[in-house]
């Protein structure tokens, strides 16, 4: 038997992603946006919800630029920290002794410390209630040499992304290992449960 909870915001999980931009004189600044995710295969793109009066908004929409990083776990109270204060009051990379790097593609920071780094160009805002979803096609990803995987892709155990759940309003871990994806749903198709 199922309970009606009503309409919230809630879906399991959401990431942590902390976006990086550039304020009007060049200022990095840093934001935690977990109402995030890839919204697009061709080009790939990536999908962040942010309010009007936030900086990295107006950052956005001057620059037509963002970065998406993905902390590991080892930097879960700075991740917190750049939800909790605003970047039009504070240096949040002065306050957290974390490194902005000028991006190579687009004009916006990443953070030298958090092992994913994509940066996305801005292609499209659409205004859904109190939040602007910003789509920005991923032109570039960087990821630390160490977190790398044998087929030269990212990998998540070696990144350890934090992730966000809306309902508790807590930070959680990857867990183990459940399945291969594309892979194991074939075992219903030979009827091999």
């Amino acid at each position: 038997m199922k309970t009606s909870i009503g309409a919230k915001n809630i879906i399991f999980p959401t990431p942590v992603f902390i976006v990086g931009t550039y304020g009007e004189e060049g200022k990095p600044n840093a934001m935690n946006v977990a109402w995030a995710g890839i919204c697009g295969s061709s080009p790939p793109s990536i999908g962040i919800a942010i309010r009007e009066q936030r900086c990295t908004y107006k950052n956005i929409m001057n620059r037509k630029a963002f970065t998406i990083n993905i902390p590991s776990e080892i930097y879960i109270k700075e991740a917190d920290y750049f939800d909790l204060v605003s970047g039009n009051k504070t240096d949040k990379f002065s306050d957290t002794g974390l490194t902005p790097i000028q991006s190579d593609k687009v004009d916006a920071s990443y953070i030298e410390e958090f092992p994913f780094n994509a940066e996305c160009e801005l292609i499209e805002t659409l205004q859904i209630g109190e939040h602007t979803l910003f789509v920005g096609q991923i032109i570039d990803i960087k990821v630390d040499a160490d977190c790398i995987d044998k087929n030269d892709l990212p990998d998540i155990e070696k990144i350890k992304p934090l992730l966000f759940d809306p309902a508790a309003i807590r930070y959680n871990t990857v867990g183990k290992i459940a399945g291969k994806a594309f892979s194991i749903g074939k075992r219903i198709l030979s009827h091999d449960n």
